[in-house]
């Protein structure tokens, strides 16, 4: 009896075991996954991508108020794909935008000691480097990254000055920090929404030192003669992936 018994329990778990190894494998796929067509995960395509842009930049003049800023911007990103998650980046963009004109020579209550504001243009050329917080896929054909680059930008027009101060935009380094999100609407097509901190370091003429006739000075000799300064730089892109 007890060997029947114990026969008995072998054969209904034999037969459980057979009932659940034909239970089809699409039913236990859904339970811990997606069915790839109905996956928010897709993949990113590895390939270079050139991306026009335009935007604004805005907010920082510096201390002497003489820096460029409220710039219209546009231009071309070239992206080079490094592995799954890390992109290059190159790009080259024309900020058209305004500064003042400061006269150190005239007294601090004059209206000729700050005038304007006078058209300025720069060009920025730089390279950086991101990282794909969703690593080579979309969400909902979303990707979010973060990044950071340096370059160099250069004086196209510094605005007509008169006042014999010497101030030139010149030749700068420039470093800035990237975050933003890519929208993949078509397997070859991105749209990019970018915001940066760009910053540069202007460089005052020794006539920011100098005292006017009332004896005042457009920046205190307590006070440096570079001065770095921050703007936010927001964009929109569209690119086509090769």
């Amino acid at each position: 009896m007890p060997g029947r018994l114990e026969g008995w329990k072998v054969g209904r778990w034999i037969i459980v075991g057979m009932f659940l190894s034909n239970i089809p494998t699409f039913q236990l796929s859904a339970q811990v996954g997606h069915n790839p067509g109905d996956s928010p995960y897709q993949d990113i395509p590895l390939h270079p991508s050139p991306v026009f842009f335009f935007g604004h930049l805005s907010h920082d003049r510096g201390r002497a108020g003489a820096g460029i800023s409220n710039a219209r911007t546009f231009g071309a990103r070239y992206e080079i794909p490094a592995g799954r998650s890390l992109l290059f980046q190159l790009t080259a963009a024309y900020l058209e935008g305004d500064r003042f004109i400061i006269d150190p020579r005239a007294d601090s209550t004059s209206p000729q000691r700050r005038t304007g504001p006078v058209p300025a243009a720069i060009a920025i050329a730089d390279a950086a480097i991101q990282l794909r917080l969703t690593g080579g896929k979309t969400w909902h054909g979303i990707a979010p990254y973060a990044g950071v680059g340096m370059g160099l930008a250069y004086d196209v027009r510094s605005g007509r000055d008169t006042t014999g101060s010497l101030y030139k935009f010149g030749t700068k380094f420039v470093l800035n920090g990237a975050t933003g999100v890519r929208w993949y609407p078509a397997r070859r097509i991105m749209v990019d929404a970018d915001l940066r901190g760009q910053m540069w370091r202007l460089k005052y003429p020794v006539s920011f030192h100098t005292p006017a006739p009332d004896g005042s000075r457009v920046l205190p000799l307590s006070q440096a003669l570079t001065d770095w300064t921050l703007h936010p730089w927001i964009s929109l892109g569209i690119g086509w992936i090769f």
